[in-house]
């Protein structure tokens, strides 16, 4: 048995693991941003509230990168632990070991272990919501690639500048990572409303734009189809190069079931591998995916 934690700017989610298909949450509580010794207290807390033994180790998906040779985070929206060495730090404050690891890279993992991913050698888990992001998992284990990057397909200037049947030029927009043209801009829910709002003139939550597609809209259908081109292609190149299987999808665009289908036919339209198996496809675990990916990170770290 062994403490997890998902953490992200809002708040802690904790749980006490006991086997991979067996992850026991605790009560969430807000996440200290500004002082790391309040952020340290919480966890030990949460840890000791669940019956944790002191010395056992502690297992955590955040939102941010390790960089696995400095070990520092890269995580703006928790300043306390931004830039820190923090399993270093966190395992000298709560005197235990500490694993660490991205959310995508755990929600990659929780579908590999005991998701969709089951049975795959290689699951490339990805993220379609807030951003566009993935974790990739090679022999039920977690490929961090050099500074803790690996995965991320959502960034670097290759979104497409013309999109659709007939084409349509799409700007290339600025993305939170300081670039232009990164997929993430466009392929997030933010970027969907952004590209609705650049075909249409009209701005809608992607909710929305979602819900009239699946009825029929053409305005919409006209959207979804400029998306659809946009973040296929990248993501088909990107499974060249990786190899993957299979490609579970989280975040709040997977619970669009029919959007994660047509995605996944123009994705198979556009490898070169030729499978008429679904490859693309809605993540199975709807629940705490990230706390799931902690806990079986915690207990294969704690057989080693």
């Amino acid at each position: 048995m062994i403490a997890c934690f998902d953490i992200g700017g809002s708040a802690i989610k904790g749980a006490m693991a006991y086997a991979p298909e067996d992850i026991r949450p605790l009560p969430k509580v807000p996440t200290p941003l500004h002082d790391f010794d309040a952020f340290a207290s919480v966890i030990e807390k949460i840890a000791a509230d669940g019956g944790a033994d002191p010395a056992s180790l502690i297992s955590i998906s955040v939102a941010g990168v390790v960089d696995a040779e400095s070990g520092r985070i890269t995580c703006a929206n928790i300043p306390c632990i931004h830039g820190r060495p923090l399993v270093k730090d966190l395992s000298e404050k709560l005197g235990r070991p500490v694993l660490v690891a991205n959310d995508a890279d755990c929600f990659a993992l929780s579908e590999a272990v005991v998701g969709a991913g089951r049975g795959h050698r290689v699951v490339f888990g990805i993220i379609l919501g807030t951003g566009v992001g993935g974790g990739l998992v090679i022999n039920g284990k977690i490929h961090e690639g050099a500074g803790g990057f690996a995965g991320e397909w959502g960034h670097g200037p290759i979104s497409a500048t013309w999109a659709g049947n007939p084409p349509i030029a799409i700007p290339r927009y600025a993305c939170g990572c300081g670039q232009v043209g990164c997929v993430d801009a466009v392929g997030a829910a933010r970027g969907m409303e952004r590209l609705h709002a650049h075909i249409h003139g009209v701005d809608l939550p992607s909710t929305e734009i979602i819900a009239a597609w699946n009825n029929g809209d053409a305005a919409a259908e006209r959207t979804i189809d400029c998306y659809i081109d946009i973040v296929s292609g990248p993501l088909a190149m990107t499974l060249n190069v990786l190899g993957a299987s299979v490609v579970p999808v989280g975040g709040g665009l997977a619970n669009a079931v029919p959007l994660i289908e047509r995605l996944d036919r123009a994705v198979r339209d556009r490898i070169l591998w030729k499978t008429g198996k679904p490859l693309v496809i809605p993540g199975q675990l709807k629940i705490e995916p990230g706390l799931i990916g902690a806990g079986v990170l915690g207990l294969m770290g704690e057989t080693k």
